[in-house]
């Protein structure tokens, strides 16, 4: 078990970090949802403005709400490369030859990295910061998005298809982890009254 000492402590508002990532996870995966034409251009469309969104907001706000240093900078790097990606995938969904390769290697190229990034992060963090846990499942997750849509051949519906999968999961994990933290760092209504008590007597 980690040392106490060595524990990051929590900013304060940190617990808004998650439930944003998740939020603008939700909102893409709605998109795709709703529209009947799982299109490579809708996938690379859909794909290119949430990473472009969250990369920059996520970057943002880890920048001030992530005290452990190393995690810092690795989301600001993420939110670099995935706003950077979003950029690119926008570029080309214009493009006349958008057909379900370049979107699942675009995609894939994204998430491993980030991916990646994230998991090393997670393992690194583990034990001493409370939202290690979501990093190491969002980073597996994203890991393996990564693997299938290199792996597997697929059609345009099922590639797109299963991007908004992906996009429901994260929504979903990161929302829960987020209210998780906040609810943690509130304690049990009355604990501290309790405290106050008994210290009194």
């Amino acid at each position: 078990m980690a040392d106490a000492r060595d524990a990051a402590p929590e900013r304060a508002g940190a617990w808004l970090l998650p439930v944003v990532r998740g939020a603008l996870a939700l909102v893409p995966s709605a998109v795709i949802t709703f529209t009947q034409e799982h299109s490579p251009a809708l996938g690379l469309t859909v794909f290119g403005w949430w990473a472009v969104v969250s990369g920059v907001v996520v970057g943002a706000l880890a920048l001030r709400l992530v005290a452990d240093r190393a995690a810092r900078w690795a989301f600001v790097a993420n939110g670099v490369i995935s706003a950077t990606a979003g950029l690119v995938a926008i570029w080309l969904a214009d493009t006349v030859s958008a057909g379900v390769a370049l979107f699942t290697f675009t995609v894939a190229v994204w998430a491993a990295v980030t991916g990646i990034l994230e998991l090393i992060v997670g393992v690194r963090a583990r034990g001493r910061v409370p939202a290690a846990r979501d990093w190491l499942a969002a980073g597996g997750l994203t890991a393996v998005l990564a693997l299938v849509f290199v792996l597997l051949p697929l059609d345009p519906v099922t590639a797109v298809g299963l991007f908004g999968a992906y996009l429901v999961l994260i929504g979903v994990l990161f929302v829960i982890g987020g209210f998780s933290l906040k609810w943690a760092a509130s304690g049990p209504v009355g604990s501290d009254d309790a405290a106050s008590g008994s210290e009194r007597s």
